[in-house]
Formats: C-alpha cells, sequence, structure tokens
C-alpha cells in the first residue's frame, strides 16, 4: 500500500470518529444543560454504547496498522505525523481495555454523575460515597490494563499534563506552601475591605443581560460560539467553529457568573484559535489540561481581574444595578473582587488561596490511590484538611466534598492542572507584557488584541507542541513557578497594605 492510499485511509478514519465524537459531545453538552432528568436511564444507556463503538473505531487493528506505517513515513509532513504519532499512542493506552468493560465504566460514569447532582442538591454525600467508590475501583483496573512502569496516580496525572510526576508537583506544592501559607495567614488578619455590595439581591435576568454585553467585550461571536446554564460551569466544542460555554448565576453574588463567563471563554478562544488545518484532530482536541487552564485562569485573573478590564466594564454593570453599584467607586469595585481570603468552594476562591483549594484535592488523590485514604468519611478528611490549611471547614457537604463534579466521571489526576495552568498563566502573561500594552487595550474595550497575541503565542500551535515547547515559545525561557509566586506575593502584599 502506498502513502497516498494509507494517508486516504487515515483521513476517511479522522472524519469517522470525528462525528461520533461530535454526537458524544452534543449529547453530553445537553445532559449537562438542558436535558430532562427523566430521560437519564435511557440516554445514559446509549450514550455508553456510542461511546463503545468508537473505541472500536480507535482500536480497530486495520487502522493501528496504517497508524503504525504511517507514523515513521519520512514522506508524511509533519504535522501530520506528530498527529499520527499521538493518535497511536492514545490507541495503546485503550487497545489493552476489554471493550465490555470500557462500555460498563462509560454507564457507571453517568450513573455517577446523577448520584452526584443528586447528592449535591440533597447535600448528602452518603448518596454519592458508593459510587465513587464504584469509580476508584474501576480506574484502577482500567489503568491497571496498561503496560507501563508508571505508579497508578502517576499514570493518572500524565494523561492530563504529560510529563508531569508526583515528584514535580510535590516540588510545586512544597512551594506553593512554603510561600503562600504565611501571607494568607497575614492576610486573615489584615484589615477586610468593603464587599457588602456584592452580596445583595441581583436580577438574574439582569445579569443575564451584561453577560450578553460581556461576552461581546470578549469577542465571543455567536456564529462560532454560544452560552448556556449549568450547575457546574464547563466548556465543550465539536469543532473550532461550535465552542460550547456555560455558567452559572446566583442571585446574591454576580462576580460568580461575570469571571465564570471570562473563564470558560477562555477556554472556548483556545480551541477556536488553534490553526484550522487541526480541525477535528487529536492536533486540536489533545491540548493538555494544563495549557488549557492556563489560558481559561489568564483570561478569569490576569486579564479579568485588573484595573484597565473594568475601567471599560464596571460603568456597564452599574447600568444594569444602579442602586446595587450606583455609589461604589471603581476603587472598591476592584477590592472587593481582588479581596483574599479563607473561602470553602474552589471556583469562587481568590487568585491567593485558589492553589490551596487544589493542594487539598491533589493530596486527597495521593490517598486515595495509595490506599491511605478511603471514600467512607472522605467528607470529614476533606474538612480537615480545610481545617489545616486554610483554618475553616464546610458544614454543608454541597460546599465541601460534593462541591466538584470531576471525581464523579474519574477525572483523577486533573485537578492539579488547575494550579499549574494558573503558574504557566503568569509567565505567558509577563511575556504578553512585554510586547503588548495590555492595560491600554482592555481598558480601550480591544479584548482582541489581548486574544490576537494568544492566538499567535500559543493558541494556533494546538498540541503540535508540549507544553514545555510552547513555554519556550512564547516567553523566551523554561517553566519558572517563582513568576507565579512572586505575582502574587506582590499583588497581594500591595492590596493590603503588607511589608
Amino acid at each position: 500500500m502506498t502513502t497516498e492510499e494509507r494517508l486516504k485511509q487515515y483521513e476517511e478514519w479522522l472524519f469517522r470518529r470525528s462525528a461520533y465524537q461530535m454526537a458524544l459531545s452534543i449529547i453530553g453538552i445537553d445532559k449537562l444543560t438542558v436535558a430532562p432528568p427523566a430521560g437519564n436511564a435511557y440516554r445514559d444507556a446509549r450514550t455508553a454504547y456510542l461511546s463503545g463503538e468508537l473505541f472500536s473505531i480507535d482500536t480497530d487493528p486495520a487502522i493501528l496498522e496504517v497508524l503504525k506505517e504511517l507514523k515513521d513515513d519520512p514522506a508524511v509532513d509533519a504535522d501530520t505525523a506528530k498527529g499520527i504519532q499521538l493518535y497511536y499512542e492514545e490507541a495503546q493506552k485503550r487497545l489493552c481495555i476489554p471493550k465490555a468493560e470500557y462500555i460498563a465504566f462509560e454507564e457507571l460514569s453517568n450513573r455517577s454523575y446523577d448520584a452526584w447532582l443528586e447528592a449535591k442538591q440533597k447535600k448528602d454525600y452518603s448518596i454519592f460515597e458508593p459510587y465513587l467508590k464504584q469509580v476508584i475501583e474501576a480506574q484502577k483496573k482500567l489503568y491497571g490494563y496498561r503496560d507501563s512502569e508508571l505508579p497508578l496516580y502517576e499514570r493518572m496525572l500524565d494523561d492530563y499534563e504529560p510529563g508531569m510526576r508526583i515528584a514535580d508537583y510535590d516540588a510545586f506544592f512544597a512551594a506553593v506552601k512554603e510561600r503562600l501559607l504565611p501571607l494568607i495567614a497575614k492576610i486573615r488578619d489584615a484589615e477586610k475591605p468593603e464587599d457588602d455590595f456584592l452580596y445583595q439581591e441581583y436580577s438574574v435576568e439582569e445579569q443575564k443581560k451584561f453577560t450578553d454585553e460581556l461576552l461581546q467585550y470578549l469577542r465571543f461571536d455567536p456564529s462560532w460560539g454560544y452560552q448556556n446554564e449549568t450547575e457546574h460551569p464547563f466548556t465543550s466544542w465539536t469543532c473550532e467553529n461550535d465552542c460550547r460555554t456555560t455558567t452559572k448565576y446566583l442571585p446574591d453574588n454576580p462576580v460568580s457568573a461575570i469571571f465564570s463567563t471570562v473563564h470558560e471563554v477562555g477556554h472556548a478562544t483556545y480551541e477556536h484559535q488553534c490553526d484550522p488545518r487541526y480541525d477535528g484532530m487529536i492536533l486540536s482536541d489533545g491540548i493538555s489540561s494544563g495549557m488549557h487552564e492556563s489560558q481559561s485562569r489568564l483570561c478569569e485573573n490576569y486579564l479579568g481581574r485588573t484595573d484597565a478590564f473594568w475601567e471599560y466594564n464596571f460603568p456597564r454593570l452599574q447600568k444594569h444595578f444602579p442602586e446595587q453599584l450606583g455609589s461604589v467607586t471603581l476603587a472598591q469595585w476592584m477590592r472587593a473582587v481582588n479581596a483574599a481570603g479563607p473561602s470553602l468552594v474552589r471556583t469562587e476562591a481568590d487568585e491567593l488561596t485558589y492553589p490551596v483549594h487544589i493542594l487539598i484535592r491533589y493530596e486527597i488523590e495521593k490517598g486515595l490511590f495509595s490506599g491511605e485514604i478511603s471514600t467512607e468519611g472522605l467528607d470529614k478528611v476533606w474538612n480537615a484538611k480545610y481545617r489545616e490549611y486554610l483554618g475553616i471547614e464546610a458544614e454543608d457537604p454541597s460546599e465541601g466534598i460534593l462541591q466538584d463534579v470531576h471525581w464523579s466521571g474519574g477525572s483523577f489526576g486533573y485537578f492539579p492542572t488547575y494550579a499549574l495552568g494558573s503558574a504557566f498563566a503568569a509567565q505567558f502573561t509577563d511575556a504578553m507584557r512585554r510586547d503588548l500594552d495590555v492595560d491600554k487595550a482592555l481598558a480601550e474595550g480591544r479584548y482582541d488584541l489581548c486574544m490576537d497575541w494568544l492566538k499567535e503565542h500559543i493558541h494556533r500551535y494546538g498540541c503540535r507542541y508540549n507544553a514545555k515547547e510552547v513555554m519556550l515559545k512564547a516567553t523566551g525561557k523554561p517553566f519558572d513557578v517563582n513568576i507565579y509566586l512572586d505575582y502574587l506575593e506582590d499583588k497581594y502584599s500591595r492590596l493590603y497594605g503588607l511589608k
């Protein structure tokens, strides 16, 4: 068979698998947003079946032989060869798993999500605990099929951020503890900023009207993007020109929906701005979690919490809420939305304490897979760690162990990438500010200039290059966690008048 014939088979295979991916993505978005819960069992069973069909497509021996031949074929261009190599590596991870067990896990994940949502709504961890236990045991079994010398939890970490090991994350979080915990303790005793105006009644309908304006500022174009609502905000996509984001509106806290919107649009923009040649390929949808989180956290915090961003947007927000915000100055608003202090909910956490929320989850995950921690009484372990690191605990499990959706689907190893992505973002922003007057662009409503910089230096590559390579291309130097920690220490020392 010639190279051209193999490439034709490869392209046909790509189209077929992308069709299944699209169907599963849309069904998944529907489930988490508007699908009636009474249809869960019917829908979940058929979703698992479709996942099994995609599994068969991905592990088809004939296509694996084609991939094997093409990945080292010198006649194949570099981008295509990179994608083929990544597909081949992913296939090896699945090939060893019995299809029936793969489908069974998909069914379990769907049931587990339903149980998590019910448990969160009823504030009862005991509803979810049996499912969490099953998901963990199933993941241990599925990962156990792999031919890998890595410890179990490191295999999971590697899936979300290739190359990162427990030792790497241990060193990262050790630096977080050493430099940030003392600062958090100092701020706990400092004078608190006035923020009562944030927690009044804010009409959800009026919040949505402001969000529509905000989406325009963020250049989230309805020709390729759409926003919906859900219990736990997320972003999904079927292709570069069909990106779906979600948010959650709280009637007594407009900041929540605002920053979740900016965060999720950051994810969507990353996908939209990948090289169009990569659309429907792994080079677009295989971006590491740390890299993806770097872009959403960059938009949310390094752009969205700046004075310049709100110089443009705060007057518009005041027009929607004159009673609540009419007498509030921009300086008061900025101090309130950047205030730091221990809190229970990760997605509502400030920049300074956020990595501590991730540290807690990382330590729990390590314990769950080393056997040192059990799902039984995990809500108590959770609270103990929050007392240890932040001096608080959750009376309501919906603000504690049940607040995040990730574990219901077996996404162990994902959480550490949130903190890693925040650190990546500090270094990317530092480089962007060397090339671009970011504050001028934001204050003048030219958010697109920042997105253009990100597209040129990060987004367009997709996962053509790994995180270390993109970091070097974009910033000119290897990743340095101290840039992140220096940023946080400087910002919050200034904000609270600390030496």
